[in-house]
Order: C-alpha cells, then sequence, then structure tokens
C-alpha cells in the first residue's frame, strides 16, 4: 500500500486514481502526462505486461474524454532486452494512441539510450505524421546535432536540462553552463520547429524566456511540470498557458517517491513534516 506522504508525487497505484487526479486537473484547466512506474527490466514478460498497460490506458483516456497523454521509458518496453523489443511494445503502444487519438510521450534516460530512443521517434513519428514526441537533454554535448536533425519531425520535442550523471566527456557539468545550453536550445526551436515544443522544467527563468520567445516567433508550445513540485505556478500559468502535469503512478513508487523527496530541499522538507504529522 502506498504511503499518504506519496501522494503529492504520485497519483496512486492503478490507472483509476490516476485518471481521477487528471479530472481534477482539468477541472484547473492543467492537462497531464500520465506515466505508469518502471524502467529497466531484464524480463520480457515484465516489458510486454507494461506496453500491454500502456494501450489499456490509452484505451481509457479515449474512452474518458480526458485531456491526457501518456509517458513511456524505453528501458521499460524492452530496449535493455534488445532495440527489437523496444521497438515492437512501442510501435504497438503508438498503433494503439494514433487509433484513439491520444499523444505518446518517449522519455529519455541516460546517454547509452539517446540513439535508439531518436531513432524510434523519428521513424514512428514520420509513419504517423506526429502523435509522438521525445525528450532531448541540455546538459548532453550532443543534444544540439540532435535538435537539428529533429527540427522537420512532424512530432513535439520536450526540452529538459537533463537528470542524469553523465561522464564529463560528454556532458555539461555546471549549472551556468547547462543554463546557457538551455536557453540556445530554445533559441533555435523556437526559430526552426513547426510542430511544437515542450519546456520541461520548474525553472522560472527559463519558463519566461520560452513565453518571450513564443511572443517573438509565434511558436505553439506547451509548459510541462512534475506532479508535487511548484502546483500553485502550474495553476496560474495554466490561466493563459497550455500546461502539461506529469502524473505517475503504480505500484513501484517508492523510489520515485525517494527521488522527487531528494531532488528539492523543500521536497524534502515536505516529506519530513509529513511524516512527523506537522
Amino acid at each position: 500500500m502506498m504511503l499518504p506522504v506519496a501522494n503529492r508525487f504520485v497519483a496512486g497505484e492503478g490507472p483509476a486514481e490516476a485518471l481521477e487526479h487528471v479530472r481534477q486537473l482539468n477541472e484547473r484547466n492543467v492537462k497531464a502526462i500520465v506515466n505508469l512506474l518502471g524502467e529497466h527490466y531484464d524480463d520480457r514478460e515484465a516489458a510486454d505486461a507494461d506496453a500491454r498497460e500502456y494501450r489499456e490506458l490509452v484505451e481509457d483516456i479515449a474512452r474518458s474524454d480526458l485531456e491526457a497523454t501518456v509517458s513511456v521509458k524505453p528501458s521499460q518496453i524492452g530496449l535493455d532486452l534488445g532495440e527489437d523489443v523496444f521497438r515492437e511494445n512501442l510501435e504497438g503502444i503508438v498503433e494503439t494512441a494514433a487509433e484513439r487519438g491520444v499523444f505518446v510521450w518517449i522519455d529519455m534516460e541516460d546517454h547509452t539510450t539517446t540513439d535508439a530512443t531518436l531513432d524510434a521517434y523519428e521513424e514512428l513519428a514520420r509513419e504517423y505524421g506526429g502523435g509522438v514526441g521525445v525528450c532531448v537533454q541540455a546538459n548532453l554535448k550532443r543534444t544540439r546535432s540532435d535538435v537539428e536533425r529533429l527540427a522537420d519531425v512532424p512530432g513535439k520535442v520536450r526540452f529538459v536540462k537533463g537528470a542524469y550523471d553523465e561522464p564529463v566527456e560528454i556532458a555539461y557539468k555546471g549549472k551556468d553552463a547547462v543554463n546557457r545550453e538551455y536557453e540556445a536550445l530554445l533559441e533555435y526551436a523556437f526559430e526552426q520547429f513547426e510542430d511544437g515544443i515542450a519546456i520541461g522544467s520548474h525553472d522560472p527563468a527559463m519558463i519566461d524566456r520560452a513565453i518571450e520567445l513564443h511572443e517573438q516567433h509565434g511558436t505553439d508550445f506547451e509548459i510541462q511540470m512534475l506532479m508535487g513540485v511548484r502546483n500553485d505556478a502550474q495553476f496560474e500559468l495554466a490561466e493563459e498557458y497550455e500546461v502539461y502535469q506529469y502524473v505517475p503512478y503504480g505500484d513501484r513508487w517508492m523510489s520515485y517517491f525517494y527521488r522527487r523527496a531528494m531532488e528539492r530541499k523543500e521536497n524534502l522538507w515536505f516529506a519530513v513534516r509529513a511524516v512527523l504529522g506537522r
């Protein structure tokens, strides 16, 4: 059973709880990116099971008429078992989603998965004429060339700073360097992209910069934030801009909750106060 303290960051253990959370978000003009928790499976049965649950989740979203998308981790649906397993499961999810009019995001993991993830995204986005998105990470030195490659792909790209501890040979390490790279990527994307941009950041400065670039170029964009992080800002921004909340659920909630609690000082203090009953 999920601890009550985790409810700030995780919508529940089952899809019904997650979709009820989405319904409440929609009432406040915030849309959702629903993610079934799980990653790095070395068992084909587990990867196939999560792929099936994603297809069922897509069906549930379509039937409920909620404003929601889904987001999938490559290692969750078989990448650690082989690129062929990953591609097979991902295409099944995207095909179901395309039939139901539900958008699919492909999360980005560490640098060892980048090529396989981008290749799958580009192929499926072109095959299905959009309806698919992928994440790129500003801390990786390769990302500028990746973004140039993706500029004419008929899908969406989510820009994040990057959460993985990558080798210094391939990644920017300083906060200032990552921020500069993130801003440069946004400037390029708002000038060159036609199919929409997602700002995956809680940084007010980067969100403000994205708004400035939108006003300058007119390029469509959306703001994406995690459940439980700057919730008030999400609702405030949603009064004027398109905002999505990343909504995780599932019985593998403990490790995710721990990461969220440790990421930011205010998150940690929230968890401590909840445990102490204050």
